[in-house]
Order: structure tokens, then C-alpha cells, then sequence
């Protein structure tokens, strides 16, 4: 197959598909007679929307949600999202102290260039990320030391379950071929390596011959940068082997492609300012709301909002009510689902608290406070704006009116504080759980921008966080959810209000086997390719 030189485009309102600058063949078009053997070939073309706007460095947070590709990490998480090796052989967390994890590698790794991975190269990745001051949270981290060839030990500053997640997300560069233009040009030790980026076109990568693990099926992968229309385009017109698509399309069949569904914890939910009006951050940006920090109004938008009919009617089926930002993981607490679309219940909750509409409006009232506020959602998603309108319509009928608004993110960061957000979170690493909720992250960028504190959540956290292993810290993560008596979920503190987990979606080409999908995490990434070296055209 011919490199494509060019991408799909295509304009809907006229139904035209135009194909711009394309070398390449087309695939053949299969009869009912044709065997299916004719369509198995080696090279697998993608179409994802997302592109990584600042390349391919896992130093400043490339495969943070998905697989690195290029990359390998120290650890990583199977099917079953429990912690195996990957580059390690071993790791060991010092029992005493809890502070000193020490990391042996395996002897026959090697980058893509031939060159071999070694201690240097995880003590330069690490110290690298630590400068680059990214995304890659690593205050805990004290020092990194090579030890030998194989051994890197690191020191934190205070003990941390949660590290062997930033172990597990973090992939290898190589201290050799390191430079200002890595993200563009990257060079590693995973299962493919680079070969040509054309930014918003396409990425072309192939498999790496010196990988260590089990070896692609596939030897050419080409990634296509296309809207959401052109992606669904691109499979109607045989383009493409895989191509992610919106749930609005997902009623539309394609002849030789199936739908996959896979679940996530790719959530939306809305995040309520939780403490009154009257102080401001150090920006001068205002802090609290009167309305939200009252918790008859946040619970009873929690039992009020109807999840299976925001499921069905803005994710067309595909998707689920979410309960918390970490349904179905391993450190989830089922306890924290609750019975909802229960209109009956919120009223006589409100008029206990002593929420009334006292001047005939619709608008229940209070102290002299109407039962309404603003929710601010991303302009220019339309998921995110039909869910809005949606709960906005659900609370009508409660008296509570919620006055919806559009913008941009830049807009939204000087509003977050003090207005609610209709936001997403998910991934695999339970520490994120602590950003949103933890006291101490409170106004610290997207983080806990209700200013949320639960001093016994906050002592579970610490627990969780100082625990000798994940495992250990599981008990400690469902108790901040819901312990019977308090907790950051709708059983406790309400919040937020999470509405929906949405299922990610893709047309997979008859015959493609795509392996069995984890829990996806938040769309930034590629999570459908954490397991890519298991694709292959089935018998």
C-alpha cells in the first residue's frame, strides 16, 4: 500500500466526498463471492480525530490517556487493569519507609535506532519530565539514581501508592537521541516507530523490529487526523480499516464494517462551586456561589436527573449513568449508585431545606435567593452542550432554573470558581480521584474548582495515598466515595452530579480483530491502541 499524501474531506450539506492530494490505491471493493483472505493485508489504515498537539515526548505527557506507541513503559496495566511489567523485571517498594522503589530492568531491550535501554536512559526520562514541569506530576519525586545498568532507584519525598501509576504511564526516551525536536522525530523502544508526520493530516508508523515483546501483526499503521464526518466518510467509502465515530452516526450502517462499542470512564458530569460566594483566588477571580453550596440543591439535582435517558437520548444508547469519575475500575465503590429520575423525592427535599416558590414564577426562592444559576459547557462540543440542555429541561419542573452558557475554556477558567461546569474526567490512575476532590487542590487549575473539603474524604485520601500498595489503598479510595456516613459521591456530598460514562465508538472492518478493550479512559489519547500488538485479521 502507497502512502497517503493526503487526507479525506468531507461537506456534509452537499454530500460529496473529496479525496486531496491521494496517491494511493484504493482498496479493492470485495464482491459476496470474493474471499475474505483478499482483504488481509499488513497495513492497517486509521481514521482518529485526535491529534497530540504537542507531538510524541512522554516528558511533557504523550500517552498519558493511551498507549505511548513509540514508547515503553516501566510498568503497565493488563486487560484486567492490574500492574504488570513491561520494561522491569521487578520492582520493589522499600517496607519500612515506603519512599524508596527500586526498579530492575530487563537485558534485552533496545530503541529503535539499535541502541540499548538502559538505568541512564529512565533516570534522564524522569529528570527530563521533572523540568519540563508537564503534565507528568512528579513533585513526590525526590531523586532518580541509576544504580547499575539495570537498577534505577527512585527516592520520594513522602510516600505514595499512587507513583506506581506515573511508573506505568511514563514511556522511555532515550538520553542519546534526545533533543528539541524529539516530539516531532521520537525514537523509543515500543512496538512501532516513527516514520512521517503531517501535522493535521496523518501519522505513518511501522513496526519496530527490535521490539521486545510479542510482535504486530500489522507492519504499517497510517493514522488519519479527520473530523467526525470524515471520518465516517472515510469507512463508507472503503478507505479505512478502523474509524472512530460520533454516537450520531452510529445508527448509520456500512456495508463490510461493524460497530464496537467500548465502555469507559470517559465521563461528563457537573461540578458545583461547594462553598458560598464572598472570597477570591490571588487572580482576583470570584470563589463560591450561594445557591450551589446549598446541599439540598445539589442533592436534589443528583435523584432528579434521569442518567438512563440522557444515555439514550444524547449518547443515542451508547454509554452509561455515572455515578462517580471512576465507575467499573478496580477502586470503585458500587455503593455509590442511587436511585434517580426521582422528581417526587427532590421536591420534598427542597421544601424541607425550605425551598419555595413563594412569588409564583417557577422559580423556587429562599432567603431571598432564587434557585438558579449559571452551567458553563465547551462552546464547540455538542455533547457536553446537549447534556446542559438537558439537565437544564430536567430541573424545570423542580423550580430550579439553570441558566446554560457556551464558551470557550479560557472563558469558563475565569467562571469555574464560582459558576458550575459541565466537565470530563477518566483514566486508570485512582490519584486523579484526589485532584478533583482533595482540599488541597482546591483552585489549583481544572482541579477541585467547587473548592470542595470533607476533612474525613481528605484523612481517606492521605491513607489512600500513604498505603504500602494498591491493593491496600483500595479500601481507603471507595471509603472517600461513600463510607455509610460521609463521602464525595451523591450519597454523600454531592459534589458533583456525573451524568454519563461515554462509550467509545468505532467501524471496524469485517474480519479485524481489535483484541479485547480495557475500560477506555478520557478521549485526549488513543486508548484503543494500549493493546494494538494483539490486531490482526482473524481466520
Amino acid at each position: 500500500m502507497k502512502k497517503m499524501l493526503g487526507i479525506i474531506l468531507l461537506t456534509m450539506m452537499v454530500s460529496s466526498i473529496i479525496l486531496i492530494g491521494c496517491n494511493q490505491s484504493k482498496p479493492k471493493q470485495k464482491n459476496d463471492g470474493d474471499n475474505v483472505a483478499d482483504s488481509k493485508k499488513d497495513e492497517l489504515m486509521m481514521a482518529f480525530g485526535s491529534e497530540p498537539e504537542t507531538g510524541f515526548d512522554p516528558t511533557t505527557g504523550w500517552g498519558r490517556y493511551g498507549s505511548p506507541l513509540f514508547q515503553s513503559t516501566l510498568l503497565k496495566r493488563d486487560d484486567k487493569l492490574q500492574i504488570v511489567n513491561d520494561l522491569a523485571v521487578s520492582y520493589e517498594v522499600d517496607k519500612e519507609d515506603r519512599k524508596i522503589w527500586t526498579v530492575k530492568l530487563r537485558d534485552d531491550i533496545k530503541f529503535s535506532d539499535g541502541e540499548p535501554l538502559t538505568a541512564e536512559d529512565v533516570v534522564f526520562t524522569f529528570e527530563t519530565a521533572t523540568k519540563n514541569g508537564s503534565v507528568v506530576d512528579l513533585n513526590v519525586m525526590e531523586k532518580v539514581e541509576a544504580l547499575d545498568k539495570l537498577t534505577v532507584k527512585f527516592t520520594l519525598k513522602e510516600p505514595q501508592s499512587t507513583f506506581i501509576n506515573t511508573l506505568a504511564a511514563t514511556g522511555i526516551v532515550p538520553k542519546h537521541a534526545y533533543g528539541a525536536d524529539y516530539a516531532e522525530n521520537p525514537i523509543g523502544s515500543g512496538p512501532y516507530q516513527f516514520v512521517q508526520w503531517d501535522k493535521g493530516q496523518q501519522l505513518i508508523v511501522k513496526a519496530n523490529p527490535n521490539y521486545y515483546g510479542k510482535k504486530p501483526y500489522f507492519k504499517q499503521v497510517t493514522f488519519l487526523f479527520l473530523s467526525e464526518d470524515a471520518s465516517f466518510a472515510a469507512a463508507q467509502a472503503g478507505e479505512v480499516d478502523i474509524a472512530y465515530i460520533p454516537a450520531a452516526f452510529s445508527n448509520r450502517e456500512v456495508p463490510g464494517m461493524r460497530l464496537e462499542a467500548v465502555e469507559t470512564v470517559d465521563n461528563r458530569g457537573i461540578v458545583f462551586p461547594f462553598v458560598k460566594s464572598g472570597n477570591f483566588t490571588e487572580d482576583g477571580l470570584p470563589i463560591g456561589n450561594d445557591i450551589t453550596a446549598d446541599p439540598a440543591i445539589r442533592h436534589a439535582i443528583n435523584i432528579a436527573i434521569d442518567r438512563q435517558a440522557l444515555v439514550d437520548g444524547v449518547l443515542e444508547g451508547y454509554g452509561t449513568p455515572a455515578y462517580t469519575s471512576v465507575d467499573g475500575l478496580p477502586w470503585w465503590n458500587p455503593n455509590t449508585v442511587i436511585e434517580d429520575a426521582d422528581l417526587d423525592g427532590a421536591r420534598k427535599l427542597l421544601e424541607k431545606a425550605g425551598w419555595k416558590d413563594t412569588d409564583g414564577d417557577g422559580i423556587l426562592d429562599k432567603d431571598s435567593m432564587k434557585a438558579e444559576f449559571t452551567l458553563y459547557y465547551l462552546a464547540n462540543d455538542e455533547i457536553r452542550q446537549s447534556l446542559a440542555i438537558s439537565v437544564a429541561d430536567m430541573m424545570k419542573p423542580l423550580g430550579i432554573n439553570i441558566k446554560i452558557e457556551g464558551a470557550s475554556w479560557d472563558v469558563i477558567g475565569n467562571n469555574m470558581y464560582s459558576s458550575a461546569v459541565l466537565m470530563g474526567w477518566g483514566s486508570h490512575d485512582p490519584h486523579e480521584m484526589f485532584n478533583i476532590y482533595g482540599s488541597e487542590n482546591a483552585g489549583i487549575d481544572y482541579y477541585n474548582t467547587g473548592f470542595y473539603e470533607n476533612k474525613k474524604v481528605d484523612e481517606y485520601f492521605q491513607n489512600a495515598i500513604g498505603a504500602a500498595s494498591e491493593t491496600e489503598a483500595i479500601e481507603f479510595w471507595k471509603k472517600a466515595q461513600w463510607d455509610g456516613t460521609t463521602g464525595l459521591s451523591a450519597k454523600g456530598d454531592a459534589a458533583w452530579a456525573w451524568l454519563v460514562n461515554i462509550d467509545h465508538l468505532y467501524l471496524v472492518k469485517d474480519g479485524l480483530d481489535i483484541g479485547e478493550q480495557r475500560i477506555h479512559v478520557h478521549g485526549h489519547g488513543w486508548p484503543a491502541t494500549d493493546n494494538i500488538v494483539d490486531w490482526k485479521w482473524s481466520n
